[in-house]
């Protein structure tokens, strides 16, 4: 793997959105060397450095639209819903969508392209 990279993830309210954030603590704990940190997009700082990667739960994009609003691109785009998991309201994310997300940006950060 490259430089660490910056996770920022959806706010959302909604199993995908939840699933974000889980997945962001879930590659930190597993990968340490490939994630430097994992940051909700509503708590973004002043300023990002290196190389960075929005990872939203659905095609709304919340993580995506915040870093843009603060004139930031990422380099890497992860959507949830792109990946298989299904939006399903306020339910709570499921083992097997948060393993299957945190493989996809675990394979995005690897490829330097997203899945």
């Amino acid at each position: 793997m490259t430089e660490p990279v910056t996770l920022v993830t959806c706010s959302g309210l909604s199993n995908t959105g939840k699933l974000t954030g889980r997945v962001g603590m879930v590659v930190l704990q597993r990968y340490p060397g490939a994630i430097e940190t994992s940051i909700p997009a509503n708590r973004l700082p002043a300023s990002l450095s290196g190389r960075i990667l929005a990872l939203d739960g659905c095609e709304d994009a919340c993580a995506l639209k915040k870093l843009r609003e603060n004139r930031v691109e990422p380099d890497l785009h992860v959507v949830a819903t792109e990946c298989g998991v299904v939006e399903n309201g306020m339910a709570e994310p499921r083992f097997d969508e948060i393993e299957r997300l945190a493989g996809a940006v675990i394979e995005a950060i690897r490829s330097g392209q997203q899945p």
